[in-house]
């Protein structure tokens, strides 16, 4: 099968959907298959990437560790004359997706599409965010969905919120893999040994974008009113970003900067090294369509005390494989923490059992096999529909027809952003 995707975001990037798109692209090409991935350029990345299709982009798009495509500038000239996919699995619904939706629609090929993200939680990046742009931005992702022949959704909890918001297109449930071997090879007596931190010190940690919209302040004044409680416990934080300098500020006024360690980015050995060398796992973030983090240090065998939000209920049973919290309350955030150590003294297996279920259950060769599933069952589809066998003159109408809708969208998209704020006019005159 020849699978091409197209994603805003993808290797040296560090995120949750580049890491999918690797991680997926890397366990279907395992399988026997061809998949050709139309990515953005970035700083720094490979110079020899196999079937890796780059597109001129600006850097670090208004501060933020994105880079912006250009979408004027075409890259089919460097397809050759026979290519035609199979499948076309698009990984956002802008830039790079619009052009997804017209090759799907000039190859006649199915296009899938993963709702990685809630992407209204991301407009701060854009200048002139208000709630009109988060209206616009939920809006257009609908949109695209419903012009997509089906629609992955990486957790329950997101296919609910979706189908609420108006997507019409079939969608599956499907997560992101994770690669066991990948995380269970750690040594976490390596970084303790670099940081000076011995082996029976507690160890709290948190991995990801340090990013507004992980809700990272909270996540350092809940953490630091642990360590105030205990001593003896220290902070790892690896990952870097924006929200770096708040939390190192807060960890200083709170008097734990001594005790608290960032790293800054890790990936291969040194990210499983630092898995392992941490005994509980904090996460705060609320804008997540999938533990991703949480799965990856529970493969570590860390239990993970973290705020119930989407992403984290599916992977997270509060007093099992650790603790799940209602709502945002440094204290009982706390609390938590030292719940989950005291349990883990009087028994450190206590959580294994758990954990191994949940790893299990997101191996990577389990959600590869139910991607395929759902490719097979579009191409089965596909076969049996007579207009996908159309002469080149409906094709050129059909892609005619797909440039149409993608911009009609976001005309629809603007427009429903207008009028919510015109009803809340006349609601508060």
């Amino acid at each position: 099968m020849l699978i091409m995707m197209f994603t805003n975001t993808f290797t040296p990037h560090v995120g949750g959907v580049a890491r999918s798109v690797s991680r997926l692209s890397a366990s279907l090409r395992a399988c026997g298959h061809r998949v050709v991935i139309v990515a953005p350029e970035f700083e720094d990345m490979p110079e020899d990437e196999e079937d890796v299709i780059r597109v001129p982009a600006v850097q670090k798009f208004n501060g933020s560790d994105f880079a912006l495509t250009l979408p004027l500038l075409s890259f089919e000239d460097r397809l050759p004359e026979d290519f035609r996919p199979d499948i076309i699995h698009a990984h956002h619904p802008y830039l790079l997706g619009d052009t997804a939706l017209k090759l799907g629609a000039r190859y006649g090929c199915p296009v899938v599409f993963t709702h990685h993200t809630m992407y209204e939680q991301y407009t701060h990046y854009v200048p002139g965010d208000s709630e009109n742009l988060k209206r616009f931005v939920v809006e257009l992702s609908t949109g695209f969905a419903n012009m997509c022949d089906l629609v992955i959704a990486p957790s329950q909890s997101v296919a609910e919120i979706i189908a609420e918001r108006g997507v019409e297109t079939r969608i599956e449930v499907v997560p992101t893999g994770l690669d066991i071997k990948e995380f269970c090879r750690g040594e976490g007596a390596r970084l303790r040994d670099r940081l000076g931190i011995a082996a029976d010190t507690p160890f709290v940690g948190h991995v990801g974008r340090l990013a507004p919209e992980k809700n990272l302040e909270f996540l350092m004044r809940a953490v630091g009113r642990y360590l105030r409680t205990n001593t003896a416990a220290h902070f790892l934080v690896v990952g870097d970003g924006s929200s770096r300098e708040k939390m190192a500020a807060i960890a200083g006024q709170d008097g734990v900067a001594d005790r608290t360690h960032f790293t800054g980015k890790l990936s291969g050995q040194e990210l499983a090294d630092a898995y392992h060398a941490i005994d509980v796992f904090a996460f705060s973030s609320k804008s997540e369509t999938q533990g991703m983090v949480l799965t990856e240090a529970m493969a570590a065998g860390s239990p993970v005390v973290a705020l119930d939000a989407s992403g984290v209920r599916e992977v997270l049973i509060d007093g099992e494989n650790g603790r799940m919290l209602a709502g945002e309350n440094e204290e009982q955030f706390a609390d938590a923490l030292a719940w989950t150590f005291d349990r883990l003294r009087d028994n450190p297996r206590a959580f294994d059992d758990a954990l191994a279920r949940v790893v299990q259950e997101y191996s990577l060769d389990n959600t590869t096999r139910k991607v395929l599933d759902v490719y097979a069952s579009l191409l089965d589809h596909v076969a049996t529909e007579p207009g996908y066998d159309e002469d080149r003159w409906q094709q050129m109408l059909h892609v005619i027809s797909q440039e149409w809708d993608i911009w009609a969208n976001r005309v629809d998209a603007l427009a429903t952003a207008l009028l919510s704020t015109d009803e809340e006019k006349d609601t508060q005159e």
